[in-house]
C-alpha cells in the first residue's frame, strides 16, 4: 500500500481488464527473495517508484489469502494457481507524481490515481475486497 504525502492510496487500473479493475501494486516472491524485498521490487516494476522514495512504516502480521472466482482460474496464471497468499506493507511515498511511471517494460496498469483510503475497498475487484478490507483495518492507525 503506497501512500502519498496527503495520505491517499495509489491504485492502478489493470491493463488486462476493460472493466473497473483497480488494485494496489502486488506480485510474487522470487526464489531466495524476502517478502520485504519482493514488495519493493514489485512496487518498482509496476509503478517506477524506487526504494529511495519510500519508507516502510508497517506490515501485516500474517499472510492474507484470497481465491479467484472459478471462472477466472483457467484464464489467470495459465490455470496453475487458484488464488494468492499475500504479505502487505504500508509504504510512505516521499517523491512526486512525475516519479510514478506505469509505462514499464511489462505494464500492469493502463492508468493510475490516488484515492482516499476510505474509498479503497469499494474500488477494488470484488474477489479481492475482503483482503483489501483486512489491509485497511490492519493499517488503520497509520491512515489518519
Amino acid at each position: 500500500m503506497l501512500l502519498n504525502p496527503a495520505g491517499r492510496v495509489f491504485v492502478g487500473q489493470r491493463i488486462d481488464n476493460n472493466q473497473d479493475a483497480w488494485q494496489m501494486p502486488q506480485g510474487g516472491i522470487n526464489p531466495g527473495e524476502t517478502p520485504h524485498d519482493a514488495a519493493l521490487r514489485e512496487l518498482w516494476e509496476e509503478t517506477g517508484v524506487t526504494p529511495e522514495n519510500v519508507t516502510i512504516t508497517a506490515e501485516t502480521p500474517d499472510w492474507l489469502t484470497y481465491d479467484l472466482p472459478h471462472d477466472l482460474v483457467p484464464k489467470i496464471w495459465k490455470g496453475r494457481y487458484r488464488g494468492q497468499k499475500q504479505r502487505w506493507y504500508l509504504m510512505r511515498f516521499s517523491g512526486t507524481d512525475d516519479q510514478v511511471v506505469i509505462e514499464t517494460e511489462h505494464p500492469e496498469f493502463s492508468e493510475w490515481t490516488w484515492i482516499d483510503p476510505s474509498d479503497l475497498v469499494e474500488k477494488i475487484v470484488p474477489f479481492k475486497r475482503e483482503v483489501y478490507a483486512q489491509v485497511v483495518a490492519t493499517f488503520a492507525d497509520h491512515l489518519r
